[in-house]
């Protein structure tokens, strides 16, 4: 059972309450949320307790105020940048985050390409958007933005990017990713909203960092691990603290531009902006939901060793730098943190040695997890599974209390599968992957009870802990994802191919 470090209802009323008392100072509030919308892992992972769906659930409530704007950045899609954790492309992202918002019953008003400059693959994505009837409209980039504040609040500036009608109090501004444009175009609409004659206001949904707990508590270092390769530092808000002789923890690029922002606000709206900082800027209540935190801070340190590996596996693939390695080390180093204190990595490690003493094979692919009962389950690969089929598979055997001896699987099935992806799908790796085991599963618990029972213990796994001896291929890492299990994995390649992995 996990233990609870955070108040989740606690954090939702006060979250809208502010949200609230924002709203009532203006015709139109544009609100611009950091973060994931829905499915938030990261804090889930961190504030033990909290709901990875809260945002999306308060936009719920407020449903009948509120309609949403989706920014993404052409260059993000010209370059199929990938978000980390579904393993899919800003666009496609895009796409699934309307088809998200649509089945929690939320408006979506159009999606805005900022940036935009004719890219070749972002013509393609908006002819797609458009012919699904989903309105689209384009930002081009302005010279000199974002310091020549005369030039951006102007007709050569804000006043060539299109305006969006919107009809309701509450504008959620939101996005794939980091650098997609929120801010921009929430500044652009406030420009069109004040040429009308209406009264707007902009301000931040924020969950990190946490401006009310220490600089460096590891919840907020936490945070500094998540964006690493984008050299976010967390930093001492000196604005708040000179005007209201309060600490507050704001992150570099924010205290970087509210000087500029609250300019562009002032100039917009004629008069002197009621924001003094940066965390004036921002809804956050995140803090005052804690409510054990020695339970969070070690949340946060686990959350930063998986960081580390992620970092490391990223780096091996040529997807960041070496600065951003450094910056990683500098943080685990920071909390006195080694990778070994997650509880998986020794076993793994320790099992894939002894495969490598008997076997006298370079690289032996194992994965070890720890369930949430505390039991630390392993899996190997072999010619007929990968390792993470292997794992679930024994893990569920263990929760079902099924002997390790009982097959759960028809061979004369799993024989037909790798016979398809040899024979007809001409496949180079025929060893079977978590997906097609998973399968194959349920396929026999059909006719097979003792298959049922354990297929009925998949959900126990939500809360895994995993790791592995090599970087799992995507297929794997995914459907780790879907069972609610957190992955790590040393920056091993699982073999010597440059393309089959």
């Amino acid at each position: 059972m996990m233990d609870i470090g955070f108040d989740p209802k606690k954090y939702m009323n006060e979250q809208s309450k502010f949200i609230l008392d924002r709203v009532n100072n203006y015709d139109k509030l544009y609100l611009e949320f950091g973060g994931k919308l829905i499915g938030d892992k990261h804090a889930r992972r961190v504030l033990p307790g909290f709901d990875e769906d809260a945002k999306i659930k308060l936009l719920q409530k407020l449903k009948d105020k509120t309609e949403i704007i989706i920014c993404v950045y052409a260059g993000d899609i010209e370059r199929s940048k990938i978000r980390g954790d579904f393993g899919i492309t800003y666009d496609m992202e895009v796409l699934r985050l309307i088809d998200d918002l649509r089945n929690y019953d939320l408006e979506v008003n159009s999606v805005v390409i900022t940036r935009f400059n004719e890219q070749p693959a972002t013509k393609v994505f908006i002819n797609k958007l458009e012919r699904r009837d989903i309105k689209v409209y384009t930002h081009s980039s302005i010279d000199g933005y974002p310091s020549d504040i005369e030039a951006i609040v102007s007709e050569e500036g804000y006043g060539k990017n299109p305006y969006i009608p919107t009809s309701k109090q509450i504008v959620v501004v939101t996005a794939p990713g980091p650098g997609s444009g929120k801010l921009a175009t929430c500044l652009n609409q406030l420009y069109h909203e004040y040429r009308l004659g209406r009264s707007a206001g902009y301000s931040k949904f924020e969950t990190f960092p946490v401006w009310n707990v220490p600089l460096k508590h590891p919840l907020n270092l936490a945070y500094e691990a998540a964006n690493v390769d984008l050299k976010d530092v967390n930093v001492m808000d000196n604005f708040h603290y000179e005007r209201y002789n309060e600490v507050a923890v704001n992150y570099n690029r924010d205290l970087e531009m509210f000087p500029v922002v609250k300019r562009i606000i002032e100039k917009i709206t004629g008069k002197e902006s009621i924001y003094q900082s940066p965390t004036d800027m921002g809804v956050n209540r995140v803090g005052f939901g804690i409510t054990n935190d020695e339970i969070v801070k070690e949340a946060s340190k686990q959350e930063i060793i998986r960081r580390c590996f992620t970092t490391e596996c990223d780096f091996k693939k040529g997807l960041v730098d070496e600065e951003v390695l450094y910056r990683m080390k500098l943080i685990m180093e920071e909390l006195e943190l080694k990778k070994e204190d997650r509880i998986p990595v020794t076993p793994a490690r320790t099992y894939a040695e002894k495969l490598k003493d008997s076997s006298n094979n370079d690289i032996n692919s194992v994965i070890a997890f720890q369930l949430p009962n505390g039991k630390v389950i392993t899996g190997k690969a072999t010619l007929l599974m990968d390792s993470c089929p292997a794992a679930i598979l024994n893990s569920i055997k263990v929760l079902a209390n099924i002997s390790d001896e009982i097959y759960l699987l028809s061979p004369v099935i799993l024989e037909t599968i790798q016979n398809l992806k040899k024979n007809d799908l001409h496949n180079k790796i025929t060893a079977l992957n978590a997906n097609e085991i998973l399968i194959a599963l349920s396929i026999c618990a059909v006719t097979n009870p003792t298959a049922q029972l354990a297929y009925e213990k998949l959900s126990k796994l939500k809360g895994t802990q995993a790791h592995s001896t090599v970087m799992l291929n995507k297929s794997d890492e995914q459907i780790l994802k879907k069972l609610g299990i957190d992955v790590t994995c040393d920056p091993v390649y699982p073999s010597e191919n440059l393309y089959y992995i």
